[in-house]
């Protein structure tokens, strides 16, 4: 959707938790073989989350799994893709546990990116980040997905080192679980060192029976404008995803 002098980007950001429904705490003990081993309701909960994906123009995926024992030796981010309609997808895995599972993240696109990276984030092995860039080198969006560490240390180590490459583009998106309150240190550092704005949506998404903690967040660079925050009602995982609107100067060349 255009207009304005403006494109107008529905981005979308989900932990998944690699397709396992969970509705209560203890279900983190009662149902912790979902994790490791192949449950028929996995393929059922991806189906259901796919007609929410495919509403949006960009999404960044946690929690996923690339093809393993777990999953049915389904890569989850492919099969979503394809599920929602999205002709491009990237995969980044960050802890192998080989035939077991495969935690990664995942981007699905419906603009066509000029470069995909990916990056191991610092800290202990099992964290990294996606970079994807689209339009031209002088006039370009970067949009970073990453899942943060769950201890401060480490995340800490983890913005520094995503806020120093953020910084060094106008218009920059970071999105993911980040596993740390709007008020915290690390957003903080994120905001001031990535030149990124304040997160404008006040609900929260986890855990997704009560969601009472913001944990997951897309911030954006002060030069972007933001529409309709909104947390989404889309239950089948232990997060529920957040959603914005981003107004992307039409000199940005993001083609479908």
């Amino acid at each position: 959707m255009e207009g304005g002098g403006y494109h107008r980007l529905r981005i979308l950001s989900y932990n998944i938790q690699s397709g396992v429904d969970t509705q209560r705490y203890r279900q983190y003990v009662t149902q912790s073989w979902k994790h490791l081993l192949p449950h028929r309701e996995r393929l059922q909960n991806l189906n259901r989350i796919a007609p929410v994906l495919g509403q949006y123009d960009l999404v960044g995926l946690q929690e996923v799994d690339s093809g393993s024992l777990r999953s049915g030796f389904v890569d989850q981010t492919e099969y979503l893709a394809h599920r929602a309609g999205f002709p491009f997808w990237y995969k980044q895995i960050n802890r192998s546990l080989g035939k077991i599972a495969k935690y990664s993240n995942g981007l699905l696109t419906r603009r066509t990116p000029t470069f995909v990276s990916e990056h191991k984030l610092p800290g202990l092995p099992g964290r990294g980040a996606i970079y994807a860039q689209f339009g031209s080198a002088d006039d370009m969006l970067l949009v970073c997905i990453v899942h943060l560490a769950l201890g401060r240390r480490s995340r800490m180590r983890q913005v520094e080192y995503i806020a120093e490459r953020v910084g060094r583009y106008p218009n920059a998106i970071v999105m993911g679980d980040l596993n740390c309150g709007v008020g915290s240190e690390e957003i903080e550092y994120l905001l001031d060192r990535g030149g990124l704005q304040r997160p404008v949506c006040e609900k929260g998404t986890f855990p997704s029976w009560r969601p009472m903690k913001k944990l997951d967040h897309i911030l954006v660079s002060k030069a972007l404008q933001v529409e309709n925050p909104r947390v989404v009602d889309c239950s089948t995982s232990d997060h529920l995803p957040i959603g914005i609107d981003v107004l992307v100067p039409s000199e940005i060349d993001i083609a479908v």
